[in-house]
């Protein structure tokens, strides 16, 4: 009879794996996100902006401010990452795969 819970654990693989497509990448992809996030100006506020830079500029300034602050935010994202798997674990093992994926949500 254990042929009983193979859709349970199909579905949970697919969930899993769709979970880690959707989330995973927000670590693994940091470095195209940083990017993204300067085009679209956040922390921006923290730039001091060069007078010389002023008018004609087609390039992006070098702002050391918002790059210190990007890597705070990872650096906190990947610690938080690897500080919550013993917590996970326990409740992973306490209550099973159901319980803590809606704790998690």
């Amino acid at each position: 009879m254990s042929g009983q819970g193979l859709p349970l654990r199909v579905a949970t693989l697919l969930t899993g794996l769709l979970e880690c497509l959707g989330f995973a990448g927000v670590l693994f992809g940091w470095a195209s996100l940083v990017f993204v996030f300067k085009k679209e100006h956040y922390f921006e506020e923290l730039c001091e902006h060069d007078a010389r830079l002023m008018g004609n500029a087609t390039g992006m300034e070098d702002c050391k401010a918002q790059d210190e602050k990007f890597s705070l935010i990872f650096t906190l994202a990947s610690f938080m990452n690897n500080f919550m798997t013993f917590p996970t674990g326990f409740i992973f093992d306490r209550f099973k795969t159901t319980v803590a994926r809606l704790i998690a949500m």
